[in-house]
C-alpha cells in the first residue's frame, strides 16, 4: 500500500430498509432506488500507498501488441496492458449514475444483510435473505445486486433450486454463471430471469469455486477447494472443460484474479499461504508468493499496479476469532509482496473490494463478525460490527463498464 497500510482505526455500523421484490421464483429483490439509494436493484436469492505508477519488470512478458481478438459480443479491451483501465478511480458507468455509496455484508450465519453507509461509517439497513448468504454479486449490467444464498447442507439454494454459492457472468453478457458447488457444476442461465440455458459438469473439480476471465473473454479459470486443490479452465465458446491444473503444495485454491497484461492469474491459496501464478493461455503452474496465513480473498488497485490479498488468518474454513489476518500488498510488476500488515489485536480479513475512488478497501472479518474499512494511503483500518460471520460483501457502486461477478470483478 502506497505509504504503507500503518495505522488502524475504529468505526461502526449502519442499515437500509427492503424497498420491493425482484421477478423470478425464490427471489425477494430490494430496488436500491428512490430518495435514499439510487442505481441498482438488490435481488435477495436463495506496502507503500495503494495505487501509483511502477516500472515495468523483466519478469513480465512482452505487452500485447494491437487490439485483443475478443469474444463475439464482448465490449472491446481498451488498454491491452492494463485490462483493469476502464474501471480506474472515479471511472463510474451512466448505468450507476446518482447511485448512493453503499457497502453490502452478507452475514451466513444469521441469513441477513447490513448495508453501511460508508461515509457516515454507520449501518443504514438490515433485512433477512435466504439460507447461507455467501456473496452480494454486481450483475454484467450493473442493474441488479444478487445475493447467493447456498443453503450449505440443504436441499436447496435460494438463488437456484441448488447450490449457488457464487455467480459470475460471461463476458459477452449473455449468461450468468451460477457456481453449485457442492454439485461440481456450472449452470449457465439467462442474466435476468436465471431460466437455465446449459450446465457443464467438472467432475474433477471438487469445491469449484472462484473464478476469473482471460482478457479476450474466450476462456475462464475456475478455482477447485477440496481434495488437494487445483484448478478447471472452461472454454467460454464452445462451453466445455479443457482441463485441470493440480497446484503443487495440494492446498485449498480460494480466490482468482488476473495480472492487468492478462498474461497470468493469481491464485490466493488458504493452505499453502500465499498466491500461485499460473500461465491462462498453458494453463501450467510458474510462480509461487508467500503473503500470510489463510490466504484467501484478492483484489487489484484501481490504477490495476498492486494486488490487494486477504490473509484470513487461519487454515480452517470456521476458523477462530482474532486469528493471524494481515493484508499483504503485490507489485504486479515485481510480482513481489511489498508489505504485509496485521490486523492489530488478530482478526480474519476475507473478502470485499476497493471503492470507487482506490481510497479505501473494505473487506469482511469472517470470524469475527465485523468488517475492516481500510485506509490504502494511511492504512488505518476501522473495525464496524456485523451480523454473524460476514463473507462476500460488496461496494457499491464500482467503476467499470461491466461486472464480470463475484463481489464486484469490474471490467
Amino acid at each position: 500500500m502506497r505509504q504503507h497500510i500503518g495505522r488502524w482505526l475504529k468505526v461502526t455500523l449502519w442499515l437500509v430498509p427492503v424497498l420491493g421484490l425482484c421477478g423470478w421464483a425464490g427471489i425477494a429483490a430490494l430496488p436500491v432506488t428512490g430518495p435514499r439509494d439510487v442505481g441498482a436493484t438488490l435481488c435477495l436469492t436463495g506496502s507503500t500507498p495503494l495505487g501509483g505508477a511502477r516500472s515495468v519488470s523483466p519478469l513480465r512478458r512482452e505487452v500485447r501488441a494491437g487490439p485483443v481478438d475478443t469474444l463475439p459480443g464482448m465490449p472491446p479491451v481498451p488498454n491491452p496492458s492494463n485490462l483493469y483501465s476502464a474501471a480506474g478511480a472515479g471511472q463510474l458507468s451512466p448505468a450507476v449514475g446518482g447511485a448512493l455509496s453503499r457497502i453490502y455484508v452478507p452475514n451466513l450465519r444469521s441469513n441477513d444483510v447490513y448495508v453501511i453507509d460508508p461515509q457516515r461509517l454507520a449501518v443504514v439497513d438490515r433485512f433477512k435473505v435466504g439460507a447461507i448468504p455467501q456473496h452480494v454479486v454486481p450483475s454484467w449490467d450493473l442493474q441488479t445486486l444478487w445475493v447467493a444464498n447456498n443453503g450449505t447442507r440443504r436441499r436447496y439454494g435460494s438463488l437456484t433450486p441448488d447450490d449457488p454459492y457464487n455467480l459470475y457472468f460471461t463476458p459477452d453478457g449473455r449468461s450468468a454463471i451460477v457456481v453449485a458447488e457442492r454439485r461440481k457444476r456450472l449452470d449457465f442461465r439467462d442474466p435476468h430471469t436465471m431460466a437455465l440455458q446449459q450446465s457443464i459438469a467438472a467432475p474433477g473439480c471438487s469445491g469449484i469455486n472462484h473464478a476469473d476471465f482471460s482478457i479476450d473473454g474466450r476462456y475462464a479459470i475456475f478455482t477447485c477447494e477440496f481434495r488437494g486443490g487445483g484448478l478447471v479452465k472452461i472454454d467460454l465458446v464452445n462451453h466445455q472443460v479443457l482441463g485441470y491444473l493440480k497446484l503443487s503444495n495440494r492446498g485449498m485454491p480460494q480466490d482468482i484474479r488476473i495480472s492487468p497484461d492478462g498474461t497470468s492469474f493469481y491464485v490466493a491459496d488458504m493452505r499453502a499461504d500465499g498466491v500461485y501464478l499460473v500461465d491462462g493461455d498453458s494453463f501450467r503452474q510458474t510462480d509461487f508468493i508467500p503473503t500470510g496465513v489463510g490466504t484467501h480473498g484478492l483484489y487489484p488497485s484501481r490504477d490495476g499496479t498492486e494486488l490487494y490479498v486477504a490473509n484470513r488468518g487461519s487454515h480452517k474454513i470456521h476458523g477462530p476469532p482474532r486469528g493471524k489476518g494481515s493484508i499483504s500488498v503485490i507489485d504486479f510488476a515485481t510480482r513481489k509482496v511489498e508489505q504485509t500488515l496485521p490486523i492489530p489485536g488478530g482478526g480474519s480479513p476475507d473478502m470485499g473490494d476497493v471503492t470507487a475512488d482506490g481510497k479505501q478497501l473494505w473487506l469482511s472479518g469472517r470470524f469475527d463478525n465485523v468488517v475492516y474499512d481500510i485506509d490504502t494511503t494511511t492504512g488505518a483500518i476501522k473495525t464496524i460490527p456485523v451480523g454473524q460471520e460476514p463473507h462476500g460483501l460488496t461496494v457499491w457502486p464500482q467503476p467499470g463498464r461491466y461486472s464480470l461477478g463475484h463481489t464486484g470483478n469490474m471490467r
